[in-house]
């Protein structure tokens, strides 16, 4: 901040300070939210700014707090429904609190990526930051703690870090015994590729579940995984896949996320296929296309996710002594959602 810019800011809150009756310090106090003043006298002096359309001066208030008032968040995608649902919780969460965010879309291992964590996550211009389904790399994590900022991650395990999570197994097991307990044994999995395996290894923990449930129920699991796109148009190309051929269509299908599920629903009306009558079909997220189609599906709700990370965040810059054990992960479990996709199966004649 220059010798101007101080010399104004100061002036302005001399003007609050006289038009609400009050000291130049009550209405810093007041202004900042640090340290007492009475309701009546912080109401006074709220309305005295407003009046004279004073806001104050983010560097003013990082000199008094050593705070920016704004939290780094790095995700690999902001044009997928799960990310972009957890952006929503943690700058909703954020606003709420007074805080802004930067955001860094994370690409892979790159020069690009590279530079994020050497230039701009290291010029400290931020309070914390919270990393958005990010598989960070030793050496990457080793610079985060070198900020010495509080750091939490969404998505998965990260070393010495606060994690808040689904149980990605756990969740594909419960959907696909979801399938089980209705009486279905012909069951398969659409999941994501697994040569292009998302961070924290999602694709491949829930074709984990899924089988872990068919093997317990002593069902085979040959030839019942079709990998898939994470997207509407993905599920419908498999879905025509699997259901086009009526000597080897499945009763029911665990789609690994919403869209697919919707895409494979989709499908099953293009081809004259019940559901559930002749096929039930389940996902996981809570995708608002789930209560559309009236998809039966896990919530695993991203934006609590947000919210979480961020009263986490916010509890250890009030209290650092107060932090999270290094590496403590916090598992949401999932919301089974039961609607109109899924049934007992259809008896064979």
């Amino acid at each position: 901040m220059t010798d101007a810019e101080r010399e104004a800011d100061v002036s302005t809150i001399a003007d609050v300070a006289r038009l609400a009756s009050v000291a130049k310090a009550t209405a810093s106090r007041a202004l900042s939210g640090k340290g007492y003043v009475s309701e009546e006298t912080r109401a006074r002096v709220v309305s005295a700014a407003r009046t004279i359309g004073y806001v104050v001066s983010p560097n003013a208030a990082s000199l008094v707090t050593g705070r920016t008032k704004s939290v780094g968040v790095i995700i690999p995608f902001i044009n997928r429904w799960f990310f972009a649902e957890v952006l929503e919780g943690i700058e909703i969460a954020l606003l709420e609190q007074g805080y802004d965010m930067t955001l860094y879309n994370l690409p892979a291992a790159s020069p690009e990526r590279d530079r994020i964590f050497e230039y701009f996550l290291a010029r400290k211009r931020f309070d914390a930051v919270i990393s958005v389904g990010v598989a960070l790399s030793e050496t990457e994590v080793d610079q985060l703690h070198r900020l010495g900022r509080p750091l939490v991650g969404i998505g998965g395990p990260i070393r010495g870090v606060h994690t808040i999570a689904i149980d990605d197994v756990e969740a594909a097991r419960l959907a696909t015994e979801h399938l089980l307990s209705l009486g279905h044994v012909d069951i398969v999995h659409v999941g994501g590729v697994l040569v292009d395996e998302m961070d924290f290894e999602v694709h491949s923990n829930r074709l984990r579940g899924f089988t872990s449930a068919m093997t317990h129920a002593g069902l085979s699991t040959d030839g019942c995984f079709y990998a898939s796109e994470f997207t509407l148009p993905g599920g419908y190309e498999r879905g025509m896949e699997v259901l086009g051929d009526p000597r080897r269509r499945p009763t029911g299908i665990f789609a690994a996320c919403d869209e697919i599920a919707v895409g494979i629903i989709v499908a099953a009306r293009e081809l004259g296929i019940s559901v559930p009558a002749d096929l039930s079909v389940i996902g996981i997220d809570g995708h608002p296309y789930a209560d559309m189609f009236r998809l039966t599906t896990l919530e695993q709700h991203p934006r609590e996710q947000g919210r979480l990370a961020v009263v986490s965040l916010l509890a250890e810059l009030d209290n650092p002594t107060d932090h999270h054990a290094a590496g403590e992960l916090t598992e949401l479990p999932p919301r089974l959602v039961m609607r109109a996709s899924t049934s007992g199966p259809r008896a064979r004649t």
